[in-house]
């Protein structure tokens, strides 16, 4: 996902990317233990990104009217808690909340894009590019409630503005779709698309490594 591609600075991903990064010699982080650093240095990392990335967005664009409401929105969030809470519990509970806003949010994002093939553009069509980017996991009650319907994640690439609580509903025809044109279809467990993470990093750092070391 492009809106959050860590690659290579903070993680070296897919076989692909990871193998021309090894030939280059290059190293930006110690690539052999991300599947275990992934867990809690990705969401602080995500949490100062958002931010920066907010602001920057509103300046660049030059989104006055959305800026003020931006720093009206925290004043007022300041005013309201701090003679409540004392500045310094405030600022624990503040940025421990975006902590777990992060982490939940990575998770739930990341398990149907890490694991699957990334690689260069191919100037595939639409359909087909898309399927290779992401996967879904299975519905339920408690997925559908977690993962906010992200669970959804090849509909909701398919239709970006499609209200995310209607995926269910194209989710057969999608499938249906794929089956007659041969175009694979992922759908996994929940537990695993998270398992699928970590094991997608290791893989990815063992390729770097082995064309860091010895290509």
């Amino acid at each position: 996902d492009p809106d959050l591609n860590m690659h290579p600075f903070l993680f070296t991903l897919g076989k692909i990317l990871s193998v021309e990064l090894g030939k280059k010699k290059k190293k930006y982080m110690p690539y052999k233990y991300q599947h275990n650093y992934f867990s809690f240095l990705a969401p602080m990392v995500f949490v100062v990104f958002m931010q920066t990335t907010v602001i920057r967005f509103t300046i660049l664009r030059k989104k006055w009217v959305e800026l003020i409401f931006i720093i009206l929105y925290n004043i007022r969030v300041c005013v309201m808690y701090v003679p409540i809470m004392g500045f310094t519990s405030f600022m624990a509970y503040y940025w421990l909340a975006r902590c777990l806003e992060s982490t939940w949010f990575l998770w739930v994002s990341q398990m149907n894009h890490i694991p699957m093939n990334i690689d260069y553009d191919k100037n595939l069509d639409w359909v087909s590019t898309q399927l290779a980017a992401t996967c879904n996991v299975d519905q339920s009650l408690f997925n559908d409630w977690f993962t906010g319907h992200l669970n959804f994640q090849i509909e909701h690439h398919l239709f970006p503005t499609m209200p995310r609580n209607n995926f269910w509903k194209v989710a057969p025809l999608v499938k249906s779709l794929c089956a007659k044109h041969g175009v694979p279809y992922h759908c996994k467990s929940l537990l695993t698309a998270f398992a699928d993470i970590l094991h997608s990093l290791k893989e990815s750092s063992e390729h770097w490594e082995n064309a860091y070391h010895h290509d």
